[in-house]
């Protein structure tokens, strides 16, 4: 299993898409600030996943998130919850 999942600093205004095969360890590696992209946002909040069964798939889910439209849906969706 794959997800792509979405995940929203807490302290500043950034919005992070990743593709993993462990939801838990990725958010903990960037709340932990393993990550480089992310280490200056944190904490980070997961608000969005989906699981897929193959790495292709998923990479493009991934892949549509991350550009205009995506965003849009996402910006969409937080303001919703």
């Amino acid at each position: 299993m794959f997800f792509v999942y979405a995940i929203d600093s807490q302290v500043r205004t950034y919005t992070y898409v990743g593709l993993t095969d462990n939801i838990e360890r990725r958010l903990e590696q960037h709340n932990k600030g393993y990550n480089k992209t992310t280490k200056a946002y944190r904490p980070f909040k997961l608000f969005y996943q989906e699981q897929f069964e193959t790495r292709i798939e998923a990479r493009q889910r991934e892949k549509y998130l991350k550009s205009g439209v995506g965003r849009e849906y996402l910006k969409k969706l937080k303001t919703t919850q």
